[in-house]
């Protein structure tokens, strides 16, 4: 662990870095925030240069390694890359430069899908570059390699989100469209590949019906942080420092959609919403 969390105090009160391209990843913090209340957060969206499921490997790296520089001036202890987009992408070529350590969200619902499965036939929904890198498949068939793993790009779903159309008649209506074809695979596990999903995750169990156990990765990354923690003896044990910001937000453009946004979904009343330059780390 480095020096640099020390500086400001303890490392125990350290916070927590967490970045997505843009709003999805909002469900990853909400759920530390619901099952880790002692952590701290420092929150980056990138949403000048959203959306990232449709850039290539060497992009998304780029993007990742920035914030990540960024991440560390807020002398974070841990970094959550909560996109499963630069989880699939960019996980492994940057932990290689970290000397803190750095979870993705695609493992974490990887495994719970290979161990919850009982016909060895799990779906995905994601974005495109999440579907096609195989990420989940690769991961899932390591832990069982007989498990069938179908994929579906769902590209819509983050601007259905984005918009605020959580339960309306046009997002049933792409969502059905979108799981018809892993339905007529008789799957009984599907992951929620993207952060945004998990907004629609009633939709989507209405459409798909109970006999399909939905994995929602924002919730398993949540725990696996938490297993980390107290491996490596960082969590914090006590309650958030007085004094200090429990949870801070920075964007790469707008601000105050991004703020309205994140007051709608999250458990805690977000004041101020700080925009960066993004390019300059």
């Amino acid at each position: 662990m480095t020096d640099m969390c020390r500086e400001n105090g303890s490392l125990y009160e350290a916070p927590i870095g967490v970045f997505d391209s843009g709003v999805g990843g909002l469900t990853v913090a909400r759920e530390i925030m619901r099952n880790l209340p002692n952590e701290r957060i420092v929150y980056f969206g990138d949403t000048a240069r959203v959306p990232y499921g449709s850039k290539s490997k060497d992009t998304i790296i780029r993007f990742s390694k920035q914030i990540i520089r960024f991440l560390q001036t807020q002398n974070v202890k841990a970094i959550v890359i909560a996109c499963n987009t630069a989880s699939a992408l960019a996980l492994e070529e940057v932990e290689k430069e970290l000397d803190i350590p750095i979870i993705g969200v695609v493992k974490p619902g990887a495994r719970v899908a290979a161990g919850v499965t009982k016909n060895g036939r799990i779906g995905v929904i994601g974005t495109e570059s999440t579907i096609n890198s195989h990420m989940y498949k690769q991961l899932i068939q390591e832990y069982n390699p007989d498990i069938a793993v179908y994929g579906r790009p769902c590209p819509l779903f983050v601007p259905l989100v984005e918009e605020g159309w959580l339960k309306d008649s046009v997002t049933e209506e792409v969502a059905k469209r979108y799981l018809k074809d892993l339905l007529e695979q008789d799957i009984d596990t599907l992951i929620l590949g993207c952060t945004h999903y998990p907004l629609l995750r009633s939709l989507i169990g209405k459409i798909v019906g109970e006999q399909v156990h939905l994995v929602n990765p924002a919730y398993e990354t949540a725990k696996e942080l938490e297993r980390l923690l107290e491996r490596e003896g960082i969590a914090n044990p006590g309650e958030k420092a007085p004094g200090k910001e429990p949870y801070r937000f920075f964007v790469s453009d707008a601000a105050d959609k991004f703020k309205n946004f994140a007051n709608s979904i999250l458990p805690y009343d977000i004041e101020t919403t700080r925009k960066i330059n993004i390019e300059e780390y």
